[in-house]
This record gives structure tokens, sequence and C-alpha cells, in this order.
């Protein structure tokens, strides 16, 4: 099998395209979400807090010289970047959850008890109970 082919066979699996796609609308949905926190959620924080802009505080570490730009460090990203991961995790949870719970529907109200309980043994696992147990009584 020639190099090429491998390459074709591994590229077009269906876990490959299913991770691709995945990664892709994560990278979208993270796109949202941060445009959705720094534009609709902090600029109220922002006001409540006395106009702060978390965008902007950061520590001076050394003044600007000449052409040479500020060194700073920028904790105020940070903290919006912690705002953007909370909102993001606990968007996907709800989803996850959400489908978890379309998932038991799915299969009727009796399919998250069966679920919770363990699987009936086997006929041959009964059989070697049975065997075991009058083993011991004799």
């Amino acid at each position: 099998m020639s190099t090429m082919q491998e390459f074709r066979d591994f590229a077009v699996k269906g876990n490959v395209v299913d991770m691709a796609v995945g990664i892709v609308i994560g990278v979208a949905f993270g796109n949202i979400i941060t445009v959705f926190v720094s534009g609709i959620i902090m600029p109220p924080i922002g006001v409540l807090l006395g106009g702060v802009d978390f965008s902007d505080l950061a520590i001076i570490v050394k003044e600007a010289a000449g052409e040479t730009p500020a060194v700073l460090i920028s904790y105020g990203l940070f903290i919006q970047t912690l705002i953007d991961f909370t909102i993001i995790a606990f968007v996907i949870f709800m989803v996850v959850k959400g489908i978890n719970k379309l998932k038991g529907a799915e299969h009727g109200e009796g399919a998250k008890r069966m679920l919770d309980e363990p699987p009936a043994p086997s006929p041959e696992a009964v059989l070697l109970t049975e065997i075991r147990d009058l083993l011991k009584s004799q």
C-alpha cells in the first residue's frame, strides 16, 4: 500500500472527520462566547465596579522609553479569559446535560432505571451459581 493510499485512508476515517468538525465548531463557539462576554457581559460589570475596563487592567513593569513600548503584566486580560472559560464551561455542561436528558427520554422513563440497575446475569452465570450453591450444601 502506498503512502498516499495510507494517508487517504487515515484522513477520511470517521473519527478524524468528526474531530475536525468538532474543532472548527469549538473555535467558532469560543469566538462567539468571547465576543458575548467582552461586548455584553463585561461592560455592565465594569460600570458596576466604577467604570473599570478589565482589558485595561495591567501592572507596569517598565515604563515606555522612546519607541520601546512599556512592559506590562495584563492581569485584566487574564480575568477576562477566566470569565470566558467559566461561561463556556457552563454552557457546555448545560448542553451535555440536555443531551443526556434527551437520551433518557428517547429510551423511555424506564430506561433510566434500567441503566442504574446492573444487567441480569447470563444463563451460564446462573447455572454456575446454582452448581456452586449445590456444592456448598453438600
